[in-house]
């Protein structure tokens, strides 16, 4: 795990959008992992920019989101369907049939959750995975003590998960569908590259504990520790609490291979 201390919100999302700008023109037929809420609504907005405006190629992505509420239909406008063809899909020439998402209307939970390993494994696995971090510490919908080696699965969703995404629903968290299907940490943690962006002082306590505590099930994030290539990117903001704040900072100004970002070219 390396953890990379960026100056403000904005710096840390440039920072995520090169490396992702670097990945597509390496790989134009990468296989994206997604993530949602408002962390990510900035990042896709850079995507799409680039994209009309470098031509940012997509055509060949595949992309494969982390969750979705069971029970919302594609259509719904508070589904991540509809979030992702609002904030990404729609603006950049990636091809429809190349964006996968849980069925949060499946007849058969169980089996949307295998079929959707299935089209994972189908495509060689993920190449790059974006998260964010919940204010439990959940990646995904991985709530507490959820298993290390989960799979994608059905999972009933915490209090403190519904009220932090009662903003999309009327701000109401009894409005929060109360179970979602998700990867699992297991499928995450297959991916060939994480990156963790983590942005504000709400997430500055959490991050600390996901990124320097022990490895436990109670914080599902904690479980990156465990990943060979795994970046952890945040705002001065989030990194308060961090004890190796020192050393974050020497690891970007120093290792070789971030000498190449250091002069931001999103603006």
């Amino acid at each position: 795990m390396e953890i990379l201390i960026r100056p403000d919100a904005q710096a840390a999302t440039d920072l995520v959008v090169q490396l992702l700008n670097a990945r597509l023109v390496a790989k134009p037929d990468l296989v994206l992992g997604c993530a949602t809420g408002r962390t990510m609504e900035r990042l896709y907005g850079q995507l799409a920019r680039l994209h009309a405006e470098t031509g940012l190629d997509f055509s060949q992505c595949k992309t494969f989101n982390l969750d979705e509420y069971v029970g919302l239909a594609a259509d719904d406008p508070r589904s991540y369907h509809a979030y992702m063809h609002e904030h990404l899909f729609r603006h950049v020439n990636i091809q429809p049939e190349n964006t996968f998402l849980p069925a949060g209307m499946a007849a058969d939970l169980k089996q949307e959750a295998t079929d959707y390993e299935g089209r994972i494994a189908a495509v060689g696995g993920i190449d790059v995975q974006l998260l964010g971090l919940g204010e439990s510490g959940h990646i995904g919908f991985n709530e507490p003590l959820s298993s290390l080696m989960s799979r994608t699965r059905d999972k009933a969703l915490t209090p403190t998960t519904r009220a932090q995404n009662a903003e999309f629903f009327d701000n109401n968290p009894d409005n929060v569908p109360p179970r979602a299907l998700t990867m699992g940490v297991g499928t995450i943690l297959e991916a060939r590259e994480i990156i963790m962006l983590v942005l504000g002082a709400n997430k500055a306590n959490m991050l600390a504990n996901a990124t320097e505590g022990p490895i436990t099930a109670m914080i599902s994030a904690t479980a990156l520790q465990l990943h060979a290539n795994c970046k952890v990117i945040v705002d001065e903001a989030a990194a308060e609490k961090l004890q190796g704040q020192a050393y974050y900072r020497w690891i970007f100004d120093n290792e070789p291979e971030w000498q190449a970002f250091h002069h931001d070219n999103t603006q």
